[in-house]
This record gives structure tokens, sequence and C-alpha cells, in this order.
């Protein structure tokens, strides 16, 4: 691990590529895949146990006052984001196959991250209270919106399927564990809640949903029409729809009037994409369909979300730091 942090490779890129090689070469099937979705699925619902657990009410109830910054991170997450994603059918079919794009649309659905956005609002010296309840608002009403977006935007191509079925195993899977947590959370808060335990189970439940979704398409033969062309496609239709989001966020909460602590909030928790929310929804909604493909585009975009806020999240948080160190040599000059 010191070996990695000095050559500045990120363990968790490591662990999804190694999860993606090991779908690849060693693909699930027959009884082992049955176990690997049933693993898979309470994985994920351990992990919004433990989310609900670490949100404090009273904290989420006074960050609620803040409901102008609410709903402008909200706006980047389900209307800025969704036009994007519409706007990018041009570039099919002569830059994205039809299956790339569903998932380019797809991640323009998703909810923000909960975790990230918080913890690089934390190192940027941002207002950390807003960004949990932000977050996790958005994390909350992903359940229901990207469903219903999925339904009003994609359902009509045939690419996903959206029942009450799958409404319910999206309710049971996600927002249940999550409310448990919050109702058991005073009495297991200091055990469940721990950031470590938050971190194996966040990181191993990704894996998990990664190596199934990848051993599925090793196994339904989807990967064969993949060149290195659409790869490079995926990743440049990413980095373009992060640096739009990233400057119309910027623009929009300096013209709003918020202080820097709040723009930082609407940029972190407005430009990002939940991939431990993304990848077990898309399991349901795409049942049928080249989920490995599909949510390609999603672990790309989820990867250089990473290394550009955490970037960033360190340059604001180093610009803070020599502020408040002049200030108080100032103060201490007088």
């Amino acid at each position: 691990m010191r070996l990695l942090a000095k050559l500045r490779i990120d363990g968790f890129l490591l662990g999804l590529f190694a999860a993606m090689a090991t779908g690849l070469l060693l693909p699930a099937s027959g009884g082992a895949a049955g176990v690997l979705g049933w693993a898979t699925k309470v994985a994920i619902a351990v992990l919004f146990l433990l989310y609900g657990t670490r949100l404090e009410p009273r904290e989420a109830l006074q960050g609620l006052r803040h409901w102008r910054l609410h709903t402008t991170v909200l706006a980047a997450t389900y209307v800025l984001f969704p036009l994007l994603g519409l706007a990018l059918k041009l570039l099919v079919p002569s830059v994205l196959t039809n299956d790339l794009y569903t998932g380019v649309l797809y991640l323009c659905l998703l909810p923000s991250t909960v975790q990230s956005s918080i913890a690089f609002t934390s190192i940027a010296r941002g207002n950390v209270a807003a960004a949990v309840v932000s977050a996790s608002a958005s994390n909350m009403l992903g359940i229901f919106m990207t469903p219903l977006l999925v339904t009003l935007l994609m359902q009509t191509t045939g690419d996903a399927t959206v029942s009450a079925r799958s409404i319910l195993e999206i309710v049971v899977q996600l927002l249940l564990p999550f409310v448990a947590g919050q109702l058991l959370r005073p009495k297991l808060h200091r055990v469940l809640s721990h950031t470590t335990l938050t971190k194996i189970v966040d990181r191993g439940s990704v894996y998990l949903v990664v190596y199934a979704a990848f051993s599925a398409g090793m196994t339904e033969h989807i990967w064969a029409d993949m060149t290195v062309t659409h790869l490079l496609a995926v990743v440049g239709v990413c980095v373009l729809l992060l640096a739009v989001v990233l400057g119309v966020t910027a623009g929009a909460a300096r013209l709003m009037g918020f202080n820097r602590a709040d723009r930082i909030v609407v940029i972190f928790c407005g430009s990002k994409k939940s991939l431990a929310t993304g990848l077990p929804m898309a399991t349901v909604l795409f049942a049928g369909h080249p989920v490995g493909l599909i949510v390609l585009p999603l672990m790309i975009f989820h990867q250089i979300q990473l290394i550009t806020c955490a970037t960033l999240a360190g340059r604001w948080g180093r610009a803070a730091e020599a502020e408040c160190l002049a200030e108080q040599h100032t103060v201490g000059a007088r």
C-alpha cells in the first residue's frame, strides 16, 4: 500500500481492473453465477445499511434548511446531466455504438456519490454538513428518479425494462437497508458506522458487481465487437461530459451568490455519478441486455471523476490553508 501511495497509484482503480480482468479470464457460469448474483445483492444491501447508520438525522435536518443549494445540486444531477446525455445521441453511430451510448445516457441519469462527494468537500474545506445532505438526498431520490428517467428517456428504445417488479427490487435492495440503518443507528452506530468497515463493503460490493457484469459479458460473447477505438471514444466522451458539468456547476454557483464553501458542495456533489448505486440498478433495469458494455462508460467516468475531483479538492484545500495562515499572520502582525 505504501508503494502504491508513493507511485500515486489508486488501489481502488487497480482493484477495479483486477475485477474486470478476472471476469474476462475466469467468468462464472451455471451455479457459480447464481451464487455470485446473490452475494452481490447481499453486499449492496449491507452497504446501504452502513450508509443509513452513518447519516446523523439531526445533521440532516439542519442541512435541509439550505434548500437553494440542494436544489441546485439536484438540478445538475437530474436535469443538466440528462440533457447532456440526450445531446450526445448525435455521436451515434459515428463515435459511439448503440450499446455504449445507452451506457453514457444511463450514467447521466444516476444519482451523485455519497462518500467521495463528502470526502472531497472536506478536503477542499467546503460545507461538509451541506454535502452530507445533498449527496444523501441525491442518492435516496435516485432510487425513484433514475428508474423514472430511464422509463421516460430509454424504455422506448427497448434498452431497459422498468416494471413494478424492477422498482420493488431496487427499493428492497437499496432503500429498505438504508431505512433499517437509520432505525438501528442509535444501537449500532459505533459498530456499523466505522469508516474502514464501510470502505471495505463499499469497494467489495463494487468489485463483485463489476466481476459479475464482465463475467456475464464473456459467457454471452458481447465483447467481440469492442475495439480500442470505441474504448478511447468512451474515455473522450466521459472527459468532455465531466468538463462541461464542472464548468456549468461552478458558473451557476457563482451566479447564485453562494459563498466559497457552498460553491464547493455544488461542484463536487453536482458533478459525480454513483458507481455503487448505478451498477446494481443496471443489473435490474437492463436484464437481458449486454450489461457489461452498458456499465463500461459509468466505470470509466467514475475513475475520471475521482482523479479530477481529487486534484481539485487538494488544490482548493491547500489554497484555503494558505489563506488562513496569511490571515493569522496579518492578525499577529497587528
